[in-house]
């Protein structure tokens, strides 16, 4: 029975990315959250609609979760992916804190259409005076103040 549940979710994951496609919504990339057994959230990839990189499925559809269960932590939730999440999205499931990923195509896949992630891993891995966007730390002597800040809080919500 779990893998029929998760082979009809990946299906419906599978076919919002060609719905995506058909209807020129986005690139070729769904993705469903689910919670209990329960649907909250499906959504395609939407960059080139919203002119927002980040609008990726999986971003797009964990944006969507936060919005309906009013909480940032999807813990007790899973994720079912078209494709494999992007390094993008795969931080973003990391930070929603969701403990499971289900995904039907892999990078490869998602490479011979044209989605090559491959050159963010090998940038993440060079040193930052050697990668392609130039990256500079300045230390201010206010740097630190908003973690000091933070620190010091009582009232904060943790996450």
């Amino acid at each position: 029975m779990e893998n029929n549940r998760i082979k009809y979710y990946l299906e419906r994951s599978i076919a919002l990315a060609e719905d995506n496609c058909q209807n020129h919504k986005g690139g070729p990339f769904g993705a469903i959250i689910v919670k209990n057994d329960e649907i909250i959230a499906e959504c395609g990839n939407s960059v080139t609609t919203t002119i927002d990189p980040t609008a990726h499925a999986e971003v797009n559809a964990i944006r969507e979760a936060c919005r309906k269960l009013n909480t940032f932590d999807l813990s007790d939730c899973e994720i079912y992916a078209s494709c494999q999440p992007c390094p993008m999205c795969l931080s973003a499931i990391y930070w929603a804190r969701i403990p499971k990923v289900y995904y039907a195509a892999d990078k490869n896949d998602a490479k011979d259409a044209g989605f090559d992630d491959s050159f963010i891993y090998e940038e993440l891995e060079k040193e930052e005076d050697k990668r392609s966007i130039r990256i500079e730390r300045l230390r201010l002597p206010s740097s630190s103040k908003p973690f000091i800040k933070w620190k010091s809080m009582t009232t904060k919500i943790e996450y």
